[in-house]
């Protein structure tokens, strides 16, 4: 995609949503833990930073329409009221997570912690499912924040790519995300309570499969030819 006069505020947009990301997920991280000496908290927000401009430069040259798409607000005109509330509460328990993993790790003590494996293992899970949604942004220039139907930019069904693997690859991503953060950093608790977005985003694809088999043309025969939702083989 040629650059476009917009180019400049739209990088601009995207380094200042790294950094505000960094910046509230530190905040969340390191005042309830009450103290900066917390290496393994460091280490995820180095890495976040890294993968997130990575994936953001990799995006970029081909996929300017998606992350626009991306910095619109969670609640907009013409999305389902459904969607609207679940969103909210995705959105609270990622950061609540966030606020969990300092209290449990200094504080409360709840599961005790996992061993140098397991948490080893939670950042390969959180790479894995950062690398799994890239992908699925990589393929699929309408992966809207939210349930809509974007017809401005005349979407179609998408069905290449990990989109030909499982009908919602971000979401399969999400998992190993979520639950490899608190296993990072060394909480079997908040690992546990990240796991309640598998309930979440089960609702969520069933709303969105309702939809779009109502508002997007050949989605009826997309799920025909891609059997699983979430994992293969299994659902």
């Amino acid at each position: 995609m040629p650059l476009g006069k917009n180019t400049p505020k739209l990088i601009f947009k995207l380094i200042l949503g790294i950094i505000l990301q960094v910046a509230i997920l530190g905040t969340l991280l390191f005042l309830p833990a009450g103290t900066f000496r917390w290496w393994r908290a460091w280490v995820f927000l180095g890495v976040y930073s890294v993968i997130g401009i990575v994936a953001t430069a990799a995006l970029f040259p081909g996929h300017q329409d998606l992350l626009e798409e991306r910095f619109k607000v969670f609640h907009q005109k013409d999305q389902p009221l459904a969607d609207k509330i679940i969103l909210v509460m995705l959105i609270a328990i990622f950061l609540g997570i966030f606020v969990f993993i300092p209290l449990d790790i200094f504080r409360y003590h709840l599961l005790g912690r996992p061993g140098h494996l397991i948490s080893a293992a939670g950042l390969a899970m959180f790479l894995l499912g950062f690398w799994i949604n890239y992908l699925a942004l990589r393929e699929n220039p309408f992966a809207a924040p939210v349930i809509k139907h974007i017809t401005e930019r005349r979407q179609r069904v998408i069905d290449t790519g990990v989109y030909a693997v499982v009908r919602h690859p971000m979401y399969a991503g999400a998992i190993p995300l979520f639950i490899g953060i608190p296993l990072w950093l060394e909480s079997y608790a908040a690992a546990l309570l990240a796991s309640a977005v598998f309930i979440i985003l089960i609702a969520r694809i069933h709303l969105e499969e309702e939809f779009l088999k109502r508002e997007l043309e050949g989605y009826d025969a997309y799920k025909e030819r891609v059997r699983y939702r979430l994992i293969p083989y299994i659902w």
